[in-house]
């Protein structure tokens, strides 16, 4: 049998690829090296209850935390997180995912990770995975190694990732029809929609109802 070559399989990343919030993380990580007082931590801890329930309009909030980068050398940033990625968002890593990954690589699916989550995350668990450059995220700008304080519109959220998935399809010659998306996030419905299999993984309390009432898969990724 010839492998479909024109079907992707889009995985989100927090409570799914793996089994934590990257935010979270990145939040404790800041505060031991000093780099986070105590009430930006609790303001970061927030923030990401509010996106788990939808009642916050994430991208004002990433193109905020964007402003507040403005100055800071990418390279360093960079380096920055791939030591925060190996010494401590890779044990959080879910085997299901991988396993499920590996999966649909063998059935000649292209797996591409689909984050609201920055290139600094995506970048080192991307190549983790080995998935070379077949990300999808919100971007922060550089120019001259020096973050310009703004996003690569739109941020990589409800309607703008499907707005990057369908543009990474139609530069690739991939199926969103035929292609798969796994996430936890009711956000992400319009991405949801719009491809032919979607799968609810560990979701949340919204995206549970809705993938039951409409016979979604519902799976439990660890």
């Amino acid at each position: 049998m010839t492998p479909t070559r024109t079907v992707a399989a889009f995985f989100d990343v927090d409570y799914t690829v793996l089994n934590a919030s990257s935010s979270l993380l990145y939040v404790r990580y800041m505060r031991r090296h000093g780099r986070l007082g105590f009430m930006d931590m609790l303001r970061v801890g927030w923030y990401v209850i509010l996106y788990r329930t939808a009642i916050v309009d994430f991208a004002k909030i990433i193109a905020q935390l964007a402003q507040a980068a403005a100055g800071e050398s990418e390279p360093e940033l960079r380096a920055f997180c791939d030591r925060w990625f190996h010494e401590m968002v890779l044990e959080h890593v879910s085997e299901d995912a991988r396993q499920c990954i590996e999966r649909h690589r063998a059935q000649g699916h292209r797996p591409v990770l689909l984050s609201a989550a920055t290139q600094y995350v995506n970048r080192p668990l991307a190549e983790h995975l080995g998935l070379g450059d077949d990300f999808l995220c919100t971007w922060l700008e550089a120019r001259d190694g020096i973050l310009s304080g703004r996003l690569i519109e739109p941020a990589c959220y409800g309607q703008g990732k499907l707005y990057w998935a369908r543009r990474f399809a139609a530069e690739r010659g991939l199926d969103l029809g035929a292609s798969y998306f796994y996430t936890d996030s009711h956000s992400d419905l319009p991405m949801l929609c719009a491809v032919g299999h979607p799968v609810a993984v560990n979701p949340d309390a919204r995206l549970r109802r809705h993938a039951q009432r409409v016979g979604w898969p519902v799976l439990a990724f660890c």
